[in-house]
């Protein structure tokens, strides 16, 4: 099975974090996804706009501050990814609660540190 991620927060601004993970993830091989306000490509990733019901998907990394995730909560749960990351400046205490009943592993961590220290 791939392990696909879902990169929400994604932006085509080059300076933004979410855009230099999905360069990354992509330079690493992984197969991703990408939800983000504005559409466009990165790294030959479209950024789609709208909350599509991806099948398969293995890890969701966030770049979304904790006021605007929840949204996406049930969008999320629904995935039913085996984890979640949040992010520096993501962390949601509400959210990740919720996210563990689920038994969906939740991870405090950088995703960009994860994949350069081979712990992805």
């Amino acid at each position: 099975m791939k392990k696909t991620t879902l990169v929400i927060g994604a932006s085509i601004k080059p300076e933004r974090y979410s855009n230099k993970a999905i360069k990354r993830l992509v330079d690493k091989k992984v197969e991703v996804k990408a939800i983000g306000l504005r559409s466009g490509i990165v790294a030959g990733v479209t950024i789609d706009t709208e909350l599509i019901p991806y099948k398969d998907i293995h890890t969701v990394t966030l770049y979304l501050n904790p006021s605007r995730q929840k949204q996406y909560y049930n969008y999320i749960i629904d995935l039913r990814p085996e984890r979640v990351i949040f992010n520096p400046g993501t962390e949601n205490y509400e959210f990740i609660k919720l996210l563990q009943e689920e038994n969906i592993e939740t991870e405090a961590a950088c995703t960009l540190v994860l994949l350069g220290t081979g712990q992805y």
